[in-house]
């Protein structure tokens, strides 16, 4: 774009932001760094349709940005503006007290956000380490899925992430029958390497088994080096006449199919454990809100050792003020935060 249509684009998205309205070309004649004509304006709008950062809701209506035309804006067009006396004075007496549990204190925050901002505010709790009880995988769709993890003492905490490819709800569901019969007073972490473990004494199990069928020739190992490694059978119908060693390639079989469980297994494990970066969605890039066209602009918040242990967020409609409430996350995560690394 040149100068011209960036000013033209520029000026819709902050009109569209702030109204909600579509925006005609006479009313930016009006706003316009240089004097240019209406007729001019809609060329230029035109080109801006054309390019899929704009659209028209109606004919003879003015113009609205996009999607794409957002997501331009907020990565390189958007002015942050500088926290609000007013707004920072609120958030700091959220936290000022510093009293009460931690889940205490993130409510008085979730509270203080929401009224700050007039949005649905999101604040996620660091993630627990105590010994689990219960574990559950629930599919939202091909590509979403939820952990609802039960702590012995009692904490409940949901965790969204991406399962592996080619997962569906009933294999979720085997993963947590799996999971369960393990889980019992070990920690998330502490379940990981138990998987690995079994992960390891299977693929041995396969190598003993399948070593003398490889150094008779009857058998050879392809993928060597990938994830997914076969044995490749040459011949059964004619070289293998013993039951024993039709026994044999069943046992190899079932424990390839165990072997590919338990990876499985182990992925959702890791999956689990992921935390998201700092990112604002919006409309159907955040699969959650792609139905009721919402926005979510979320910063994460470290401990004392620079680790990102949770984050907070506003929920609103995709024409969000991003110029205040951007300052207003990240000057909250920053908060939550401070807070955090003074309980330790």
């Amino acid at each position: 774009m040149n100068d011209r249509s960036r000013e033209v684009f520029r000026r819709v998205v902050e009109s569209y932001l702030s109204s909600g309205d579509p925006v005609g070309s006479r009313s930016l004649t009006r706003e316009m760094s240089e004097k240019v004509s209406a007729a001019t304006i809609r060329n230029v709008m035109q080109d801006l349709e054309f390019m899929g950062l704009l659209d028209s809701p109606h004919v003879s209506a003015g113009r609205v940005p996009t999607q794409i035309g957002l997501r331009m804006f907020v990565d390189g067009l958007l002015e942050v503006r500088d926290l609000d006396q007013n707004d920072r004075q609120m958030l700091d007496q959220t936290v000022g007290s510093n009293s009460g549990d931690v889940s205490g204190i993130l409510n008085r925050v979730s509270t203080a956000l929401s009224g700050v901002t007039q949005g649905a505010s999101l604040v996620l709790a660091p993630k627990h380490e105590a010994p689990i009880k219960h574990v559950e995988f629930v599919s939202l769709g091909a590509d979403r899925a939820l952990v609802v993890l039960v702590f012995a003492d009692g904490h409940v905490e949901n965790r969204l992430f991406t399962p592996p490819a080619g997962q569906t709800p009933s294999s979720m569901r085997e993963a947590a029958n799996f999971v369960n019969a393990l889980v019992e007073g070990k920690t998330l972490s502490e379940l990981s390497d138990t998987i690995r473990q079994q992960i390891d004494v299977r693929r041995q199990e396969i190598d003993v088994l399948a070593r003398d069928l490889v150094e008779s020739g009857l058998a050879l190992w392809g993928g060597d080096g990938e994830r997914h490694e076969r044995l490749i059978v040459r011949g059964r119908s004619n070289l293998l006449q013993s039951e024993a060693g039709d026994e044999d390639l069943e046992r190899i079989r079932n424990l390839f199919d165990d072997l590919e469980r338990k990876r499985d297994i182990a992925d959702f494990l890791d999956l689990t454990e992921t935390g998201e970066g700092v990112r604002i969605f919006i409309g159907s890039e955040n699969k959650l809100f792609s139905l009721s066209g919402s926005s979510l602009v979320v910063s994460p918040y470290m401990n004392a050792d620079r680790k990102i242990v949770g984050a907070v967020g506003v929920i609103g409609p995709t024409r969000l003020n991003y110029g205040r409430i951007v300052p207003i996350v990240d000057y909250t995560a920053q908060l939550v935060g401070r807070m955090i690394s003074d309980r330790g």
